[in-house]
């Protein structure tokens, strides 16, 4: 395992199933943080590079057949690109960098989810992250497509039941008992939810 990353700033990354209002949330966070004055980074992956977009374009489109291992190899080359030229100059400059998925991410689609060794997927978590320590995890603790209603539309949703379903468990089996990770609870008024949200960022010290 490297050695973790010194830095200055703050990474949070926000992680949940399919269709229950994350990027509704990472929204309504860049909106209240942006009223506090805080200077945030805003990022995504599959993403985040002109590299890592061209490969979520792949890793998103539902005519492509790929084994497991093409789609875990694929994720964590846009991770090491977003990761290298877009995550730590920010937490360099002592920026709070909000990530719209990470390993985890990873770990429970394609450990849990695909049926990869969880073991080899979170050596390659490592070295795409050039040893970057996340310093809270923001869970959206509810079952896959809880907070949608429109149809499935890419390889990752299309996936089946089941397959959502396995990664739900391994998201709760990967967060148990880690301090990093803040399950929350999705709620109807979303507000309440981005009001939770905020409060965790709070008692993790990465906000006042």
């Amino acid at each position: 395992m490297r050695t973790k990353y010194a830095h200055n700033g703050k990474l949070v990354t926000f992680e949940g199933c399919e269709g229950v209002g994350k990027s509704t949330q990472i929204r309504l966070l860049e909106q209240k943080l942006g009223e506090l004055g805080i200077d945030a980074l805003f990022t995504r992956e599959p993403g985040g590079t002109e590299v890592g977009e061209r490969i979520r374009e792949l890793l998103k489109d539902e005519s492509l057949e790929m084994c497991a291992e093409t789609e875990l190899l694929l994720f964590e080359a846009a991770r090491s690109e977003n990761t290298r030229r877009v995550i730590i100059p920010a937490l360099e400059a002592g920026k709070v960098v909000i990530v719209d998925r990470y390993v985890d991410s990873t770990t429970a689609y394609q450990s849990f989810g695909r049926g990869l060794d969880r073991g080899e997927v979170e050596r390659l978590n490592d070295y795409a992250t050039h040893g970057v320590r996340i310093d809270l995890t923001i869970f959206l603790d509810a079952p896959p497509f809880a907070n949608t209603r429109r149809s499935a539309s890419d390889r990752m949703e299309l996936a089946g039941r089941e397959f959502h379903d396995r990664v739900f468990a391994g998201y709760r089996e990967i967060g148990a008992g880690r301090d990093r990770f803040a399950f929350i609870r999705t709620e109807e008024d979303k507000e309440k939810t981005a009001e939770a949200v905020l409060g965790a960022l709070r008692s993790h010290g990465i906000i006042g």
